[in-house]
């Protein structure tokens, strides 16, 4: 048989679309606002099958209008085009009683609910864990909030009205001062070699990423104990698990690890290096692995002027190092250098691959084989280019069905199919700023 053949037909949803969606029985509610961790937990649960309601007040989220340069389809920014898949979309004004009255006839049917409000606001609304749990105890409840539910920073965000923001997130880990220039590399202009945020929003999306595990360990549990729970998660918190080394080297030895920039202090070379039309990444740290490369770009000099790790790894001399090894690298094109890695067949493992712009992302065959981008064409939209589902199952493959829907679009479809509302009463609703 054709592994790939077999792996295509059994995991791409085009070819498996018959076979069944793991959360297909479960529904959530998502009332993310302002923020995208909700909105991307949301998502995660769409494309394994959960049927995703997602609750905007009447004027839309404003989620809706965090855009890079002002850039919209339909007055929909392209990150929430993207966040806003497979979710049927509703609007409804939770601040008043009608509003709030609607959400519990909601919370009875749901599975899972998300928030990303300051703590205690929806308590302050008659909406929090304790009321709703009344009303569903096996309610799973996700708070998302960057500084939690409890805790002194928890108060302060209470009292201030904070919501649930990625920055924040970024600053309070820790995260944000190991990225950057490091002050030592004076060839830069002093304002360059500063702490910098993440490229992304990775703080929303890594708190986003831990609540749905959370949710599918709720729900596991769930089927056994019969209830569900309340899941406090801080974004800030989800970051610290990925900062895999800065805090406890401090706590270890009483240091700070100065921003690396190109450099990884665990391992060096590691890193990107510039060449002739663009940059390359390349990788040859433990001993034998760093002798290889030396020997593909003739510099065994360099083996003997850099002979442990930790003379490697040191800031001064790894900046060197990366000096040296340019010296032949921006003599060659990234597809020069990579055919030289591939033909080396020495001893010891060197790794080097290139460095590719969006542009040059978007053109590679590989990523829509493999779906993991996908091009639709849906109105009013036009034409999108998304990101799918990046697990491959077999039994239950992921799938993107839709991309995003139109402020309260699914109002009808939800309203009537889960409450039996009458169109006279939506239409009476909405006179009332209710959705």
């Amino acid at each position: 048989m054709d592994w790939v053949a077999w792996a295509r037909g059994n995991t791409d949803p085009d070819e498996a679309g018959w076979k069944a969606e793991a959360l297909k029985d479960v529904l959530v509610l998502d009332l993310s606002y302002g923020s995208f961790a909700g909105l991307f937990a949301g998502s995660l649960f769409s494309e394994m099958g959960a049927r995703v309601i997602r609750i905007e007040p009447p004027d839309g989220d404003i989620a809706r209008k965090m855009t890079p340069f002002g850039e919209f389809i339909q007055g929909t920014g392209l990150p929430y085009l993207v966040e806003g898949r497979n979710k049927e979309h509703v609007t409804l004004d939770i601040m008043g009683e009608a509003g709030r009255e609607i959400l519990l006839r909601l919370v009875r049917k749901a599975d899972v609910l998300i928030e990303t409000f300051a703590p205690s606001a929806m308590e302050s609304m008659g909406l929090g864990y304790a009321a709703l749990k009344a009303v569903n105890p096996r309610l799973i409840y996700v708070a998302l909030n960057s500084y939690g539910q409890k805790g002194e920073l928890s108060e302060k965000a209470r009292q201030s009205g904070w919501r649930c923001y990625d920055i924040i997130a970024q600053a309070l880990s820790g995260f944000v001062s190991t990225t950057g220039i490091p002050d030592s590399m004076t060839d830069f202009p002093e304002h360059t070699r500063v702490p910098t945020r993440m490229g992304n929003w990775m703080g929303w999306y890594a708190g986003g990423a831990y609540a749905g595990l959370a949710v599918m360990a709720a729900l596991y549990f769930r089927e056994v104990g019969g209830t569900g729970q309340f899941i406090d998660m801080s974004p800030a918190d989800a970051l610290m698990c990925l900062n895999n080394y800065a805090l406890h080297f401090y706590h270890l030895t009483g240091k700070v690890i100065e921003r690396p920039g190109n450099i990884e202090p665990a391992a060096h070379p590691y890193c990107y290096v510039r060449c002739k039309d663009g940059m390359i990444f390349l990788a040859g740290y433990a001993d034998p692995n760093w002798k290889a490369l030396c020997t593909i770009i003739d510099r065994m000099d360099l083996v003997e002027a850099y002979v442990t790790v930790k003379d490697r790894t040191d800031p001064v001399k790894a900046v060197e190092i990366i000096q040296e090894i340019e010296k032949f690298t921006l003599e060659h094109t990234r597809d020069e250098l990579v055919a030289m890695w591939l033909a080396y067949k020495g001893p010891g493992v060197t790794v080097a691959g290139e460095i590719l712009k969006p542009d040059e992302t978007i053109k590679l065959e590989h990523w829509y084989e493999r779906r993991s981008l996908l091009k639709i064409h849906e109105a009013p939209w036009g034409d999108l280019l998304l990101q799918g589902a990046p697990a491959k199952m077999t039994e239950t493959p992921p799938r993107i069905k839709w991309v995003c829907r139109e402020i309260g679009a699914d109002n009808e479809l939800v309203y009537l199919d889960l409450l039996g509302m009458p169109k006279s009463r939506l239409e009476e609703l909405k006179g009332q700023g209710v959705l």
